[in-house]
């Protein structure tokens, strides 16, 4: 691990951290979006498949039994072209297996949400200025190491899923609430609109000293 013991901790330093973060932050935001979608899409045609062999099963059996009680050629054609649609659907979900894809996809997104939430909490410590500049660097190089064993193992994700979570995330806002929003998830004590919360702000108010008017000038 690169060690960082020359760095400057000024404004314009903690600046340019902060720059980086926030795009990596934007960037695992998207990526663990469009993770889920790809396993929502997936299992979507998981499911539309099993319908479909239960649909040609049925349609296959009932063409052969109409062809044994002489429906004719007809009932036995039919039957034919139904039976050797559904062996290739079979050998479809045979060499490739939509729900273990389904699961990679969802074993990827639930590891980007620990890095996206720990990307969150270092700009959170960033901005606190509790820590020094080097030891936020060093979780920055952590968590690039993270990322990228993460990436290693984890399927390609795909364009309609990649559009689906930019839907997702700028038009229905999926990780943006208000504060009532939040405060219907919390006790009375921790809403920031509960009337506790109210007076203790009138509370504070009335300690601090207001702030004189200026004078006009000459």
């Amino acid at each position: 691990m690169e060690q960082h013991s020359q760095t400057d901790d000024t404004p314009r330093s903690r600046s340019v951290l902060e720059g980086q973060l926030r795009e990596c932050y934007g960037r695992v935001v998207y990526s663990h979006k469009t993770h889920e979608k790809c396993a929502d899409i997936l299992l979507c045609r998981q499911r539309r498949i099993r319908i479909w062999q239960i649909v040609l099963s049925a349609v296959t059996t009932a063409g052969f039994i109409g062809a044994v009680f002489g429906a004719g050629k007809v009932g036995a054609v039919l039957g034919l072209i139904v039976s050797t649609v559904l062996l290739a659907l079979n050998s479809y979900t045979k060499n490739y297996d939509i729900a273990e894809l389904a699961q990679k996809h969802k074993q990827a997104a639930n590891d980007l949400w620990l890095i996206r939430e720990k990307y969150l909490s270092l700009l959170v410590d960033l901005g606190m200025r509790e820590k020094p500049l080097e030891s936020l660097q060093e979780q920055r190089d952590k968590l690039v190491e993270q990322l990228h064993s993460i990436y290693s193992g984890a399927p390609s994700t795909t364009l309609p899923a990649y559009k689906k979570a930019q839907e997702a995330l700028q038009k229905l806002q999926d990780m943006t609430f208000t504060d009532a929003e939040i405060d219907a998830f919390l006790p009375k004590e921790l809403k920031r609109n509960s009337p506790a919360q109210e007076v203790l702000t009138r509370e504070i108010g009335k300690i601090l000293p207001k702030e004189s008017p200026s004078r006009p000038e000459q």
